[in-house]
């Protein structure tokens, strides 16, 4: 008997073969049609930052400068706006990391009265629509005779902030090993000690992130901000201003290196993160 070899045929083949590389890499598309849909905007910032446009508005391009980042402070008030944004996002961010930092330590580990209550109230200003906590904060400054400007602000961002900070802390928290505390208790450590050695070293990258979490939040609110901020101007109110007469290439220069900066921090604290899973 003899045998005779049939080709087969090659257009089935090479079609065979691309349904099964599409089949295999479906996820990583569109996986990258999602994240060129989210960058897609900032894109746009980043570009329109270099634009030099005749008019007003930056809305067309009409050509290549680097003019924008060299008088990056050319436009009237937006240097004391910037300088005013990062002042309180700061203060907000350090004083609503520490007070959640604090927060999410007692209702992770102690029991107490009004626990549940307290759980629901730090949820509260998750859910609540911006508008309605701005207005409820002018009213309650309106009532106490406080006078609107930096404090009226700061408090304002500490009080939304303390939020996310807590949610952010307590999700490490509830996963932590408390027989290392012990440990170390047993070796000599007191409880000041303990907490310095072994408890913040271990919870610092979620620290960390809540403090992130809280300054990028603060810096971009604006309608919290507006119904507090009275005569002061912050750089997302500056944005607000400026867009009704026109729109300043110094605003995508501004927004461009913001978004620089929140990258660099995120990236910096992830590789921290694995250099210290690999380490340990």
């Amino acid at each position: 008997m003899t045998s005779i070899a049939v080709p087969r045929p090659r257009g089935r083949t090479a079609l065979a073969r691309t349904l099964a590389f599409g089949r295999h890499h479906i996820l990583t598309f569109y996986s990258f049609l999602f994240f060129a849909y989210l960058m897609l905007p900032i894109a746009i910032v980043i570009a329109f930052s270099f634009n030099h446009p005749t008019g007003n508005f930056n809305y067309v391009w009409q050509g290549f400068t680097w003019d924008n980042w060299r008088y990056w402070d050319g436009v009237p008030g937006i240097r004391s706006a910037i300088v005013l944004s990062l002042e309180i996002a700061l203060l907000a961010s350090l004083v609503a990391t520490a007070l959640g930092t604090m927060i999410a330590l007692a209702l992770v580990r102690y029991g107490f009265r009004g626990r549940g209550t307290t759980n629901i109230l730090i949820f509260l200003p998750l859910s609540t629509p911006e508008i309605v906590l701005g207005a409820s904060l002018l009213t309650l400054f309106l009532n106490l005779n406080v006078i609107f400007g930096f404090w009226t602000i700061l408090i304002a961002h500490v009080m939304f902030c303390i939020s996310f900070a807590v949610v952010t802390v307590k999700a490490r928290l509830v996963g932590f090993d408390r027989h290392l505390e012990e440990a170390a208790m047993d070796l000599g450590a007191n409880e000041w000690r303990t907490f310095q050695k072994v408890t913040l070293p271990l919870t610092a990258p979620a620290i960390l992130a809540a403090l992130l979490l809280c300054f990028a939040i603060s810096i971009d609110d604006f309608v919290v901000t507006y119904f507090n901020s009275g005569s002061k101007v912050t750089f997302p109110l500056f944005v607000w201003g400026a867009a009704r007469v026109g729109a300043p290439p110094q605003v995508n220069v501004i927004g461009t290196a913001i978004f620089i900066v929140a990258v660099t921090a995120m990236l910096f604290n992830v590789l921290y993160q694995r250099r210290r899973e690999v380490r340990a």
